[in-house]
């Protein structure tokens, strides 16, 4: 390359600097994007991961659980976007901008170097071209000088001293000249050297350095390219294990099993309402008219005796024995037969889980003391007892409320349940099955007579119908209105009152209940 292309390779390098440094900042902002995209992603995966707070709420469902599963796979996906980031700034973002530094530093060195050498040229070339210029003077000055010597020389009238006179000053410039020519020889040899050592030697060496620079910077370009595209090639495996995961979380949906999980969940254990019985109005109109006329019997014990249900039902009646001293947390009244029964298996294998703990833990305190009573340097064995005592405490703790449980549990299987373990034809088994002690109810009711019936607290709308044939209870239609006069105490039972004022227990589970508490009468139970 030419010498008068320094400017242009000034130029060239710099542009090269400057490219180097926009694809720096390309890279940057690439960077910038893969951290927001991850910060994205695992803020989406926050937001729509379930916040479990206890068992129940954990996810059942093929769906669901797939969902979840696919949640952590895109977790781990937005973690490999972490790594594509990190990656890219450790080992093409800062290894950009550390070359590019360097690179600035050995541009400057070079371009100060090609610049000192032709400040050294241009030197040289003024004082050849300024003895030259002196030389030329002289030339002119001694060719002067002997223009006016011939002059006088051939001049008759000129007198001898004049003519000697010019002949003096015609070598003196003659002299001066010739000294001029050689100091304008020497420079113009000296000249001629430097410059071309100049264009040959020291130029094309500052050409070459600024051509390895330059391409140096090509293949740090290159490598940097490689590494942006490997920082990315890397994770691909990772993010090809995480895609995999979510097809085989999606693969991993049954909806049988689903339908399945919903059936068990909802299966309350009851059956199906069975067909509406005819109600013949008109018996009464054919039984005046002849007493001859078919029509059909009334059936004793289906009708129920107003004046005496409203009496009766003014007592404190609890089908279940006693009223409770206050609601029943722990024995799940409020779901279906077959939610309940689940719900007290659940419990009871809980209890039969911590008395293991228990158990296991007696064990090792047992063995601990007989430890202790061979070898009393290793510790006093009276120092276990209380821990001992308290273990069995909690022992049969949960013996008794495991006991509790079972009862409850066999009690509702067969209220529920046939003998042979199938479900009962008639719903109303449940009441039929209710204990002999309100079979017997009539004894007591004078007892619990009171002068005034209770104010009505609520209303309720019947979901099922229900028959009532035992004492104490009424008999309503699905749909039918009552009004509430007592809540459910913890045992399934509700307290009602039709219109007409025939009051009774309704199943809990069998009616809609809605209560107003700032009604006029309303009770508060403790």
């Amino acid at each position: 390359m030419c010498a008068d292309q320094f400017d242009n390779l000034d130029k060239h390098t710099q542009w090269g600097i400057d490219f180097l440094e926009r694809y720096a900042k390309f890279v940057k902002e690439r960077i910038e994007i893969e951290q927001n995209y991850a910060k994205q992603l695992r803020n989406l995966v926050k937001k729509y991961c379930p916040k479990r707070s206890s068992k129940d709420e954990e996810p059942r469902f093929t769906s669901c659980l797939a969902f979840f599963n696919i949640l952590n796979e895109l977790n781990d996906y937005a973690g490999q976007r972490e790594v594509v980031a990190e990656e890219m700034g450790h080992r093409v973002y800062g290894e950009l901008m550390r070359y590019s530094h360097d690179l600035k530093t050995e541009r400057k060195m070079h371009l100060q170097e090609g610049r000192k050498a032709q400040q050294y040229l241009d030197m040289c070339w003024k004082q050849m071209d300024n003895s030259k210029k002196k030389f030329e003077r002289e030339c002119r000055e001694a060719e002067k000088a002997q223009q006016s010597y011939e002059r006088l020389d051939n001049d008759t009238n000129a007198t001898k001293a004049d003519v000697e006179k010019a002949k003096q000053q015609l070598n003196l410039r003659t002299h001066m000249a010739d000294e001029n020519k050689n100091e304008y020889a020497a420079q113009l040899q000296n000249f001629n050297g430097e410059q071309h050592k100049h264009y040959y030697i020291v130029i094309p060496q500052i050409y070459k350095h600024l051509q390895e620079m330059d391409e140096r910077r090509t293949i740090k370009l290159s490598e940097c390219y490689k590494g942006f595209a490997d920082s990315e090639r890397k994770v691909i495996p990772i993010i090809s294990k995480c895609l995999e995961g979510m097809i085989l979380a999606a693969k991993s949906v049954d909806e049988r099993k689903d339908s399945q999980i919903v059936i068990d969940s909802f299966k309350s254990g009851f059956e199906p309402p069975g067909d509406f019985p005819f109600e013949d109005y008109s018996q009464h109109i054919y039984r005046t008219v002849s007493d001859g006329t078919i029509s059909t019997p009334k059936q004793e014990g289906m009708k129920i005796d107003p004046k005496t249900t409203v009496g009766k039902a003014k007592g404190k009646l609890w089908l279940f024995g006693k009223k409770p001293k206050g609601p029943a947390l722990e024995d799940f009244s409020h779901l279906p037969p077959e939610q309940r029964r689940k719900k007290l298996q659940q419990r009871i294998d809980e209890l039969n889980r911590e008395l293991q703990k228990e158990t296991d833990q007696k064990d090792a305190l047992i063995k601990m003391k007989d430890v202790y009573e061979k070898n009393p340097q290793m510790g006093d064995p009276g120092s276990l007892q209380p821990k001992l005592a308290e273990t069995m405490s909690n022992m049969d703790r949960l013996r008794m409320e495991i006991h509790k449980n079972e009862v409850k549990k066999s009690l509702l299987y067969s209220l529920h349940y046939s003998p042979e373990g199938s479900y009962t034809d008639d719903a109303n088994q449940e009441v039929r099955g209710l204990p002999q002690q309100h079979a017997h109810h009539n004894e007591f009711d004078d007892e619990f007579e009171d002068d005034d019936p209770l104010p009505a607290i609520g209303h309720c709308k019947a979901i099922y119908p229900f028959d009532g044939h035992n004492e104490g209870t009424l008999a309503m239609k699905e749909g039918e209105v009552l009004y509430i006069i007592e809540e459910d105490k913890g045992d399934g039972w509700t307290r009602a009152r039709r219109q007409n004022g025939e009051e009774g227990y309704v199943p809990t589970s069998y009616i809609d209940v809605t209560l107003e508490k700032n009604s006029k009468g309303a009770v508060t139970y403790i």
